[in-house]
C-alpha cells in the first residue's frame, strides 16, 4: 500500500470519528436547550453543581455549541479535539460508583464513554492527519 492510500485511509477514518464524536457532542449540547432541566441535575449530581440555573443550563449549552461547531468544522484542532478530549474525561470519570455497579439501573449505558473517549483520545493525537473537511487543511 503505497503512502497516499495509507494518509488517505487514515483522513477517511479520522473524519468519520470526528463526526462521530461531534453528533454525540452535538445531541448533548441541543439537550441543554431542549431540557435544561435535565442538564440541571445532571451537573448537581455528577459534578457537584447544584447552583446551576435554567438561563445557566442555556449559557453552557452556548458555549459548547461553539466548542462543538469548531470541533466538527476541524477549527483550531488542538484546541478544539484537546477540549472535547478533557470535557469527556471528566464526564467519563466522574461517575466513577456507576461502573461497580454496572447491572444497576441504567449503570451499563456508562461503559459507552470509554470507547468514545479512545476515539477523542485518537482524533486528537493524530490531529495533524485529520486533514478531509477541515477549516485546519489549509492552515498547515
Amino acid at each position: 500500500m503505497s503512502n497516499a492510500t495509507l494518509e488517505t485511509r487514515l483522513a477517511t477514518c479520522l473524519l468519520l470519528i470526528r463526526l462521530g464524536v461531534g453528533l454525540v457532542f452535538a445531541i448533548w449540547t441541543l439537550d441543554k436547550f431542549v431540557n435544561p432541566d435535565h442538564a440541571m441535575r445532571v451537573f448537581s449530581h455528577f459534578y457537584m453543581i447544584p447552583f446551576l440555573t435554567e438561563n445557566g443550563a442555556y449559557i453552557v449549552g452556548a458555549l459548547q455549541a461553539l466548542l462543538v461547531a469548531a470541533f466538527i468544522a476541524g477549527f483550531l484542532k488542538t484546541w478544539s479535539y484537546g477540549l472535547v478530549l478533557a470535557l469527556h474525561a471528566v464526564s467519563t470519570l466522574t461517575p466513577m460508583a456507576n461502573y461497580f455497579s454496572p447491572w444497576e439501573g441504567a449503570n451499563l449505558l456508562f461503559f459507552a464513554a470509554w470507547p468514545m473517549l479512545a476515539a477523542a483520545w485518537t482524533l486528537w493525537w493524530l490531529r495533524d492527519y485529520d486533514t478531509l473537511f477541515n477549516l485546519d487543511a489549509g492552515r498547515a
